[in-house]
């Protein structure tokens, strides 16, 4: 059986993980033979809405549920699955497919449900104030772009959404990322047995192994991804030569640190090709990230991780077997990681290898499609046999 799916996302201005994710899990289902529609709103239309009917559409959208009941009517799918409605689509989606009939599987990229900020992040630390309850403190605190009213319009839509029930009611299964997302959306109040845990992927080939030196940052240049800190440790390093690819507010943190190359955004294969090359890609986090997609990059690439040993961080990469930990926000820590990396190439060379090993075990395509189709089809077989009942 080849399930018709219907993927839903609401694109974000500046391109990212989840963007790429969303792609990728579309080609995959077209490559095992099904058909795959794309409902699909983007950002950048955010500024071609008024004020008034922007915050209308965050919380309900009706112009959502009414292209929705079109698309669905015309491509029939056998599930929906989806990946953001902020702000455009909104949780009105969730409500049009139960109307269908249509199971709803929904993956957790980020903390939203819970954290109208989505980061579980405030003032650059850790801040879980809204986790298991109301979200008004999000609002006192301007936690969404330092906006009181942005902050309140996101709080009213969870507290509205959950006081009717459309995360307990609308949803078939919630994919997390890992278990320990699993575990902060259940302490959040999320059914914990509708929650699955299934990793993202990435489709890459071989690995190249070869001369490497030097060390590589990949990501959005902002205050949560640790840029920061990297410029911090990056100031206590002699000779050390690190290549920073992306861009973002934070890039004039970086820009006169001595060693540091700012590579701008740069396509994928190029990307890979930077990976391929590095001692050590670094990942200096902030913030719980949900999964971490540019490490199981390098990983794919053969290139050991140093990382934040925050959140979910310490179980993708397991220390001195698939790469360093160092402690969060702690630029000298990450200076001595990084310091002991480029003394021991051998060693590095080696966690590199054991880190293509996890991804072919974990992170690769062929493993991921069979863990999707699984989650998929109990989805499905669950709203078959409430509509028989």
């Amino acid at each position: 059986m080849s399930e018709r799916i219907l993927i839903v996302h609401n694109a974000y201005q500046q391109r990212g993980g989840e963007d790429v994710v969303v792609e990728a899990e579309a080609e995959l289902l077209r490559q095992h033979g099904h058909q795959v529609e794309l409902f699909l709103r983007h950002n950048s239309a955010i500024g071609n809405i008024g004020r008034a009917a922007l915050i209308a559409q965050t919380l309900w959208s009706a112009p959502t549920v009414k292209a929705f009941d079109a698309v669905v009517r015309a491509f029939k799918p056998d599930l929906v699955h989806v990946h953001n409605t902020f702000p455009l689509i909104s949780p009105s989606l969730y409500w049009a497919a139960a109307e269908a009939r249509v199971p709803v599987v929904q993956t957790l990229h980020n903390f939203r449900l819970l954290c109208p900020q989505a980061m579980f992040l405030r003032n650059g630390r850790i801040c879980e104030d809204c986790l298991g309850h109301p979200p008004w403190r999000s609002v006192i605190h301007r936690c969404y772009r330092n906006s009181v009213t942005q902050s309140a319009v996101l709080a009213t839509t969870l507290a509205m959404h959950r006081g009717l029930n459309t995360w307990h009611r609308k949803v078939t299964r919630y994919i997390a990322l890992n278990e320990f997302c699993r575990n902060k959306f259940i302490e959040g109040g999320l059914p914990a047995e509708r929650i699955v845990v299934k990793p993202n992927f990435v489709d890459a080939g071989d690995s190249v192994r070869g001369d490497r030196s030097g060390f590589l940052f990949v990501g959005r240049l902002s205050v949560e991804k640790g840029v920061d800190v990297l410029a911090r440790a990056a100031s206590r390093l002699t000779d050390v030569h690190i290549r920073v690819v992306g861009a973002g507010s934070e890039h004039a943190t970086l820009r006169d640190v001595p060693g540091v190359e700012l590579l701008g955004t740069l396509p994928g294969a190029q990307v890979r090709e930077q990976m391929q090359q590095a001692t050590a890609l670094v990942f200096p986090s902030i913030c719980y990230e949900t999964f971490g997609l540019v490490a199981v990059e390098a990983f794919a690439s053969g290139t050991p991780v140093i990382a934040s040993r925050i959140g979910t961080l310490p179980n993708l990469v397991e220390e001195d077997v698939t790469g360093l930990l160092f402690s969060p926000g702690d630029a000298a820590d990450l200076a001595n990681k990084m310091r002991w990396a480029q003394l021991n190439p051998e060693q590095m060379a080696a966690m590199g290898s054991t880190a293509r090993a996890c991804y072919e075990t974990k992170y690769a395509a062929a493993r991921n499609y069979h863990e999707l189709m699984a989650i998929y089809r109990d989805a499905i077989e669950e709203v078959k046999g409430k509509q028989q009942c």
